[in-house]
């Protein structure tokens, strides 16, 4: 994105101002935060004459900002309606694995890798691109193991941290997801049934966990949980990936232990938050909904380099 620069005065004397002043501006960096403030909180975009209405501005003025927008990707326009594009989620990936938010949850992702001895991470919910986005992970010492690069994107119907982002949203975002959504088989062994991704969603609303064996990878596996805010809305799913043959084994442990860590992260999450106290309830320890696949017989020569 080009810089934009900010004037410490503005002239007295508006008529004065050469063409395009008024988009180069402070009111014009008001405006660009407030259009993507606008955006953000709409999953089905605004047309110019909603963000007209919404941000109080002039259409033309509008106008000479959002085309060099939509033209860098960081808007996407289509059916006359303006959605957060690609590249600002890119950028709020970045900002994600390096703000507070992160430095918060850290020790908890440092202790689940220590207790779990597998790669480890967490991801956030790309409501645009209807996808999960990794802000930050940890890889385990293993020389055969999971491998999340932060900023990667994945499905949310066939890996277990983007089921859970699935199975806590607004029920709003879930109906259109599962309404519009091609759930296409990336193994055999991928959920590709509307009815079978309920089921398996309503199985993580009553457990807290979510569990991937060889859905998104032949020979990958992950378990993972949510972790809420002040407002009790999720914020983002704590995962622990690794080979399934190694997972296996150990799977009602670490579903035990990525259930404590992440309820305990969510509490430190929440009176970080400026936002009402909540009662979080406790996780209910157990199967995830259906019966896991068997775990592949055959472990993988290489390292895992993608992620459920």
């Amino acid at each position: 994105m080009q810089a934009i620069l900010i004037s410490s005065s503005m002239p007295k004397n508006t008529s004065s101002r050469p063409p395009g002043r008024e988009n180069t501006g402070p009111r014009s960096l008001t405006r660009l935060l407030g259009l993507f403030d606008a955006l953000a909180k709409s999953s089905n975009g605004l047309t110019l004459a909603e963000l007209n209405s919404v941000l109080d501005s002039p259409k033309s003025s509008l106008l000479n900002l959002l085309r060099p927008l939509v033209a860098e990707g960081y808007l996407n326009h289509d059916n006359a309606r303006y959605r957060l594009g690609p590249t600002i989620f890119r950028l709020a990936g970045n900002i994600m694995a390096v703000w507070n938010f992160s430095n918060v949850i850290r020790p908890y992702l440092e202790e689940l890798a220590e207790r779990s001895h597998e790669s480890v991470f967490v991801g956030v919910l790309d409501r645009a691109a209807k996808a999960i986005t990794y802000v930050d992970s940890i890889d385990s010492p293993h020389a055969i193991r999971y491998s999340v690069p932060v900023g990667g994107v994945r499905p949310l119907y066939c890996t277990a941290a983007g089921r859970i982002l699935l199975a806590f949203a607004d029920q709003e975002f879930q109906d259109e997801y599962l309404r519009t959504t091609k759930l296409e088989a990336q193994t055999e062994r991928t959920v590709t049934t509307r009815k079978g991704l309920r089921a398996e969603l309503d199985g993580i609303l009553k457990t807290r966990v979510s569990v991937s064996m060889g859905e998104m990878f032949p020979e990958s596996a992950a378990i993972a949980a949510p972790i809420f805010g002040a407002n009790g809305n999720i914020v983002a799913a704590m995962a622990i990936g690794g080979p399934s043959q190694r997972l296996q084994p150990k799977l009602d442990v670490l579903m035990q232990v990525i259930a404590e860590v992440a309820t305990r992260a969510s509490g430190i999450a929440a009176r970080g938050a400026a936002a009402a106290d909540i009662q979080l309830n406790p996780p209910v320890h157990g199967a995830p909904a259906g019966t896991a696949p068997k775990a592949s017989t055959s472990m993988p020569r290489t390292r895992v380099a993608a992620s459920e």
